[in-house]
């Protein structure tokens, strides 16, 4: 005679749900991708002016006449593909590319010998590292309920 073991499967106390922390996780997402994208909105309307143009030339970006408003624009529909979950996925993508060479050109904190601004610019360069985490994630994962993509099925 054989004996078979017969298994329940390990639930974590974490995987188990109810219908209101379903709902309450629903409503956080469409408020965590308005708290996401309100930084780049704030950011890409900035890159218009004389101002940031002529930081970056100092920071030694090149055609930073040309650039500087380009990432703005990139700021600024990622962060609205973003905040309204309409192709969330191409404006998170647009966001990394947005994030990535603005962190490494503008935020270089091993270059800075001022130990205030070096501290400074290490701060804005891992929050930027941070927030490409955050892009990244919903690259991957989408807008999620309460989106216009989720609508669109």
């Amino acid at each position: 005679m054989s004996s078979q073991v017969i298994s329940r499967p390990q639930v974590s106390p974490f995987a188990t749900r109810t219908a209101v922390s379903d709902s309450l996780s629903a409503l956080l997402v469409p408020v965590a991708r308005f708290f996401f994208a309100l930084i780049f909105l704030f950011a890409g309307a900035g890159h218009f002016a004389k101002a940031p143009v002529a930081y970056a030339a100092a920071q030694g970006v090149p055609f930073a006449s040309f650039l500087v408003p380009f990432s703005g624009v990139l700021a600024a529909a990622g962060g609205l593909s973003i905040l309204l979950g309409y192709h969330a996925r191409i404006g998170a993508w647009l966001l990394v590319l947005f994030l990535v060479p603005v962190t490494v050109m503008m935020h270089n904190f091993w270059a800075v010998s001022d130990p205030m601004m070096h501290q400074l610019q290490q701060a804005m360069f891992f929050k930027n590292v941070a927030l490409t985490g955050a892009a990244l994630l919903i690259a991957h994962f989408g807008a999620g309920p309460y989106s216009l993509d989720a609508r669109r099925g």
